[in-house]
């Protein structure tokens, strides 16, 4: 294997490694994001610990993890693709020798967000449809008044609902969609992935240059885990209001009463003049505790060279 191959091959070990680990850490609190920001009319939730408490009564505790096997499953390939992309476009944007550029590091980020959607939007559409399945349990359901592109979508009767998996949902998409119904709302996924991206890798390359060990030419894995914490939360809630988005046009079933929409424009007038400016923010504070933690844990990892180690093991 020559050096080029070994250096990608870690740098998807470690982006699969960090994501894996994160992901088993904050699930639970991704969850509660996804059912704050789908619930519409009188809340059923006061806020995440509410959501949490609530979710454990009535499912019990492995309720927090609904849609946990296929974030698991697909967050590996996810987070190695936006790691290891961006990586790669910094040393090909920046390969004249400079250290720091900002408008280079954006583009970077930019091209690591385009990428990641490949695998991130049929991700994401499956593992909502599980985490939102429990918020309907007794809530009524409004696929009668749904419009008609929404029932197009729909993932079958009442009682395959109540045995919903991911694997079924995704069977039943690709028999009536097509890989279309896979990839439902990445327009919305793209315009909150990218400004992410942008956001994200610049502001942690700034901040993590700030303690480079003058010999070692890396910083230490504790600055490196809180500069990922710092720059995950920044991006996070500055991009909420996409992620409300994206969330709403992704999300199959409907509680009676509850907006179906047809685009990213029509979800934000709705959002807008229903449930005012306010809606946009739903979800921001999981979000942070989310992000910090996932991209603290991923940018630890892949500083630490886990990858690296593990193909040294296997030489």
């Amino acid at each position: 294997m020559s050096s080029q191959d070994l250096s990608i091959a870690a740098k998807l070990i470690n982006g699969g490694v960090a994501g894996f680990m994160g992901v088993t850490c904050v699930f639970p609190i991704d969850l509660a994001k996804t059912r704050l920001q789908n619930q519409q009319g009188r809340d059923m939730y006061k806020g995440m610990v509410d959501c949490l408490r609530k979710t454990v009564r009535a499912e019990g505790f492995f309720g927090m993890y609904r849609g946990a096997a296929v974030n698991l499953a697909l967050v590996t390939p996810e987070k190695a693709i936006k790691l290891a992309a961006n990586d790669f476009f910094r040393q090909l944007l920046m390969e004249d020798g400079a250290r720091q550029n900002l408008k280079m590091e954006m583009l970077a980020g930019c091209g690591a967000g385009m990428c990641q959607v490949v695998v991130t939007c049929p991700m994401e559409m499956l593992k909502i449809q599980m985490q939102d399945a429990g918020r309907l349990v007794g809530h009524p359901q409004g696929s009668a008044a749904a419009s008609p592109s929404s029932r197009s979508y729909s993932t079958g009767s009442a009682s395959t609902h109540e045995r919903s998996s991911a694997t079924l949902t995704a069977r039943e998409l690709l028999r009536t969609q097509g890989l279309a119904g896979l990839y439902r709302g990445l327009g919305a996924t793209i315009l909150r992935d990218i400004p992410f991206s942008i956001i994200y890798f610049p502001l942690f390359a700034n901040l993590n240059h700030l303690r480079v060990g003058e010999h070692s030419g890396r910083a230490s894995f504790a600055h490196s885990f809180v500069s990922g914490c710092a720059a995950g939360s920044v991006a996070a809630v500055a991009v909420t209001p996409l992620d409300v988005l994206k969330t709403r046009i992704q999300t199959l079933k409907k509680g009676l009463g509850e907006d179906s929409y047809n685009g990213i424009a029509d979800c934000a007038r709705k959002l807008w003049t229903r449930e005012g400016p306010a809606a946009f923010m739903k979800g921001a504070g999981c979000r942070a505790l989310v992000i910090a933690p996932l991209f603290g844990i991923a940018q630890g990892v892949y500083f630490l060279g886990i990858g690296e180690l593990v193909l040294r093991g296997l030489q």
